[in-house]
């Protein structure tokens, strides 16, 4: 079992950037992906951007964020993080950290990002 605790979330203007990060109960080091998912209203919830030791420490991203953000992973704090930058009214949504190991997929509660004026 493990706890995942997004934060970062927040009301930011089109064009501006956030962080997000994600918190997780213990190491991070076993889980063979950690990633980002976001649902905005009235939609399914989507990937966003996942990183495995796998591809040492690569980034694979959607093409709706490919360019504009960064997904990285600090094993020493448990943690990951989505670097977002140019955000879109698009990207409104709930976003969620998600992690994989064994089968087994772990998920945050999820922290709001709003793109507005």
């Amino acid at each position: 079992q493990v706890q995942l605790v997004e934060s970062g979330g927040g009301l930011v203007q089109p064009g501006g950037s956030l962080r997000l990060s994600c918190a997780a109960s213990r190491s991070i080091f076993s889980f063979y992906t950690m990633g980002w998912y976001r649902q905005g209203p009235g939609k399914q919830r989507e990937l966003v951007a996942t990183i495995s030791t796998a591809s040492g420490g690569r980034g694979n991203y959607a093409e709706s964020v490919q360019g504009r953000s960064t997904i990285s992973r600090d094993n020493a704090k448990n943690t990951v993080y989505l670097q977002m930058n140019s955000l879109k009214p698009e990207d409104t949504a709930v976003y969620y950290c998600n992690a994989y190991e064994g089968g087994m997929n772990y998920w945050g509660k999820g922290t709001l990002v709003t793109v507005s004026s």
